[in-house]
């Protein structure tokens, strides 16, 4: 038997929806239908269907026969080191990483998200989260009108977005290098006029847009060596 961890599966909460992609990443795997997983773990193949597209709870005795069907353990089905700080999952040594060409990159940025402008500070080096909008390959973004990010008007900053899965060992990295400047008021009017506003990450009033004009992008996936990952189970 490989599950050895059912005392851990009792005292760890499911995340269904997690589940749910790691049951399929893992059937994919193994090239196997949900049928054939159904027939493996004495489970109705409706049930494995709705649990890989749905939020559902899971009991440990499903979990069991799901692990047994899969060939793997019921910790790796909910998630193995989920609860472990970023970047300290044991290190994955069968992936390969591939760079991103500029339009491979702007397609992972587009059209909105959160993300880091790094800049200098007085204090030196600082990453602050924001609300960003890609228009015309320019990123934009609200802040305080005389707050760290404004008062970098002028300067060299850089901007980075990534979406990164240690269970999954898959992911990727955009960084964006450029000026910072504040839009004018004509230029607001006009972008607001035309495009949704995301609002600031931070909340409160930040009337203040700010663009970062790029002159370089650079980007990396991270992808396993073995069958491919489902687009799907890692959106953009």
């Amino acid at each position: 038997m490989k599950t050895t961890n059912d005392d851990q599966a009792r005292s760890r909460p499911v995340d269904p929806g997690d589940l749910g992609r790691r049951v399929t990443h893992r059937r994919t795997q193994l090239g196997l239908t949900r049928e054939s997983v159904a027939e493996r773990g004495g489970l109705d193949a409706g049930f494995v269907a709705y649990l890989e597209t749905h939020s559902v709870p899971v009991g440990v005795t499903t979990l069991t026969r799901l692990a047994d069907a899969l060939d793997t353990t019921v910790n790796d089905l909910l998630g193995g080191g989920r609860d472990v700080p970023s970047g300290r999952a044991p290190a994955n040594t069968r992936v390969r990483t591939e760079e991103l060409d500029p339009a491979g990159c702007w397609s992972r940025l587009s059209p909105r998200g959160v993300g880091r402008v790094i800049l200098m500070a007085p204090s030196g080096l600082v990453a602050l989260p924001v609300n960003y909008q890609v228009l015309d390959t320019t990123i934009l973004y609200r802040t305080e009108a005389h707050g760290t990010l404004a008062r970098a008007a002028g300067s060299e900053v850089a901007f980075e977005v990534d979406r990164l899965d240690e269970v999954f060992a898959t992911g990727w990295s955009v960084l964006v290098n450029g000026t910072a400047s504040v839009l004018s008021d004509e230029e607001v009017a006009l972008r607001l006029r035309q495009h949704a506003d995301p609002g600031p990450w931070a909340g409160g009033t930040r009337d203040t847009w700010m663009r970062i004009s790029p002159t370089g992008i650079s980007g990396r996936i991270i992808r396993p060596n073995g069958p491919a990952i489902i687009e799907e189970e890692f959106p953009h």
